[in-house]
């Protein structure tokens, strides 16, 4: 693999990950939950996640090999627990590419309503991941800019929406909005974890990146950061902003319509639209990662562990993922594999933060990496967190994640022994 992504692309493609369509209705499924202290709990929430990132970033900085959370729980706790995590992550990609997939096309139906249905549709589905995975194909490089590009986009017009709608807010307003009746603190809960999910695969690309034992640590702690006040102030705005906040379908074009006109509005909604493109980009680019590390360790088919020639890309695991997505995108089957998203992600998170206090002690840290202060203090709250996470998924959740698992036990039984310990 070419090494060709620096330290502020991979930071770039960081935040791209993690500011998905969900900032743009964060403000009403938050305000129902919890009301005006969902400003509050936003703070809290993204200093709950920098806790997991602590550990994905110490994690991070013990390898420059490709796969994150399945590397890391591998070299910890063995081969079957590495290829769980790695088989759950990875599900959680597809049903993400396919998703995003589907949910722009929704969006750009706002702005070209030939996209709710048809060939339109269709179209809106299709062409924008072709064209991703082509990016792909041609270079992580490409990939990493494109990444950058689509976080700067998706970027400016929240900032856009936190600089003016400051000037525009009541601040009484902002402190009066009660949470409706039927509000779930287990929904809250996780709602906002999920805001803030996707950092977990910063790493997963590591392979490319021209020093990612330093490099990915930094992205992370410097993502959380920007995230966090984002949201924060977007929240605080809206809710300041906005009577009804609660009811809107569209808070932040709501919002927006009211202090800076009707293209302000346009302007948000465009702002989703790329927003949703730009969190696809960067699972069309890392997914294919985590189906080349397990092949590469002998867990699946060798061609998905082989590299183009001339670009050094994953070309056989990029089209193969987009391949299962599209068709699923199309389907609409996607929210099937969606449920899994849930159990997924924690099953990453668990076994990260698990991982760190045993990688410690296997693996010799470089002079100047990346270390969490306290010793086990922070890994082991964050794996507590994780169960509280836990305690809040639907039952459906539960439920379809164990049937993953027992799917990638089974595959796991499979594995060509041949290839488990097959070079970089």
């Amino acid at each position: 693999m070419k090494r060709a992504v620096s330290r502020w692309e991979i930071v770039g493609f960081s935040i791209n990950d993690v500011i998905g369509s969900g900032v743009y209705l964060l403000p009403a499924a938050a305000a129902a939950n919890l009301g005006s202290a969902s400003v509050g709990a936003i703070v809290l929430a993204g200093l709950g996640v920098f806790l997991l990132v602590l550990c994905f970033a110490e994690a991070a900085s013990y390898f420059d090999k490709p796969g994150s959370a399945y590397v890391y729980t591998r070299e910890a706790f063995g081969d079957l627990v590495g290829f769980e995590v790695g088989w759950m992550t990875w599900l959680a990609r597809v049903s993400s590419v396919a998703s995003l997939s589907a949910g722009f096309a929704r969006a750009l139906g706002y702005l070209w309503p030939q996209a709710n249905d048809g060939v339109g549709r269709a179209l809106a589905i299709a062409l924008p991941l072709l064209v991703l995975t082509a990016i792909n194909v041609v270079g992580v490089k490409s990939g990493a800019r494109t990444a950058v590009f689509l976080a700067i986009t998706k970027t400016v017009p929240l900032l856009l929406f936190i600089g003016v709608g400051i000037f525009s807010m009541s601040w009484a307003q902002a402190t009066s909005v009660s949470a409706k009746p039927d509000g779930s603190l287990g929904e809250a809960v996780l709602l906002l974890l999920f805001a803030y999910a996707g950092f977990e695969n910063t790493a997963a690309p590591a392979g490319e990146f021209k020093n990612p034992k330093r490099d990915v640590p930094f992205a992370l702690v410097v993502q959380i950061g920007v995230v966090t006040f984002i949201y924060t102030a977007v929240q605080w705005v809206a809710l300041g902003t906005l009577p009804g906040v609660v009811d809107s379908a569209t808070p932040l074009a709501d919002a927006a319509a009211r202090f800076l006109g009707g293209w302000g509005g346009l302007l948000m909604t465009v702002g989703a639209v790329l927003s949703i493109l730009g969190t696809n980009s960067n699972t069309v680019l890392a997914g294919p990662r985590y189906l080349y590390a397990l092949a590469r360790d002998g867990f699946g088919p060798a061609a998905l562990a082989s590299l183009h020639p001339r670009f050094r890309t994953p070309t056989v695991a990029i089209l193969t993922q987009t391949a299962i997505a599209l068709p699923l995108a199309f389907s609409g089957s996607f929210e099937v594999l969606a449920t899994l998203s849930v159990v997924a992600r924690l099953a990453t998170y668990f076994g990260t933060a698990m991982a760190v206090p045993v990688l410690r002690r296997k693996l010799q840290q470089q002079p100047g990496a990346f270390r969490i202060p306290g010793g086990p203090v922070v890994p082991m709250a964050a794996a507590a967190l994780c169960i509280v996470f836990a305690m809040s998924a639907q039952t459906r959740n539960l439920i379809a994640g164990a049937v993953a698992l027992i799917v990638g036990g089974a595959l796991y039984a499979l594995r060509s022994p041949a290839r488990t310990a097959a070079p970089e």
